[in-house]
């Protein structure tokens, strides 16, 4: 029997469910409350629609005491809605602040725990063609001078590889129209670019400012302009 696509497709047909697994694609896990006023939506409604994504498995919850804290299940999951937005039509920004959000989205992003964007795909696409990493079908292979390149950046490829999750997975990004690296490496070269101030995240939002260190240190080992 083949998996019943009527769950996912109902859950996503509303717009406050839509708010809520857009903030939660910055890859943090965040309270109910945190979600509601996001959503514009009272703090039970938030509640109601979170146990109706937990059912189906796209969002988790820890319990922290008398709290509970959501997320998205797994970086598979956070590329299914990347995906969608990519196919998704595109409103029209209704202020000076919604367009300049949109930009800085555009420009560089989280997508759950890896680089999204115009940033994410030059940085993907650099890495392809300096022949660290290869594409293969829906896959990334590193290859041994990537290995090397890799642990330049205090990245353990070995290590990364024998997590239970995906290891190098192509993720489509929505605004970009392609594949930025995901999986637990995309996660490590996310987290080791932060680590060396090459970019910092942008408050209230998952976009992403890349530093004058970064645009130096980017330029140098990729050779990408920004």
């Amino acid at each position: 029997m083949n998996p019943d696509l009527t769950k996912i497709v109902s859950l996503l047909n509303d717009a406050s469910r839509a708010a809520i697994l857009d903030l939660l694609m910055d890859g943090k896990p965040h309270p109910a409350s945190e979600l509601a006023l996001f959503a514009k939506i009272k703090p039970q409604t938030a509640s109601f629609h979170l146990n109706k994504m937990l059912e189906i498995g796209i969002v988790s919850v820890e319990r922290h005491g008398r709290h509970r804290y959501y997320k998205l299940t797994n970086n598979d999951v956070a590329c299914l809605i990347e995906s969608l937005y990519s196919v998704s039509p595109q409103s029209k920004p209704n202020s000076f602040n919604e367009a300049r959000e949109r930009k800085q989205i555009e420009y560089a992003r989280t997508c759950y725990d890896h680089l999204a964007g115009f940033v994410g795909v030059q940085v993907t696409d650099a890495l392809s063609k300096k022949g660290y990493i290869e594409k293969m079908e829906l896959d990334f292979i590193v290859t041994q001078t990537g290995e090397n390149f890799f642990e330049n950046l205090d990245i353990d490829i070995d290590f990364h590889e024998s997590k239970r999750r995906s290891f190098a997975r192509c993720c489509l990004d929505w605004s970009e129209r392609q594949h930025h690296l995901a999986g637990s490496l995309g996660n490590a070269l996310l987290e080791s670019m932060f680590d060396r101030n090459w970019i910092k995240r942008i408050p209230k939002t998952r976009a992403i400012e890349v530093t004058s260190t970064g645009k130096s240190e980017l330029k140098e080992l990729l050779s990408i302009e920004l």
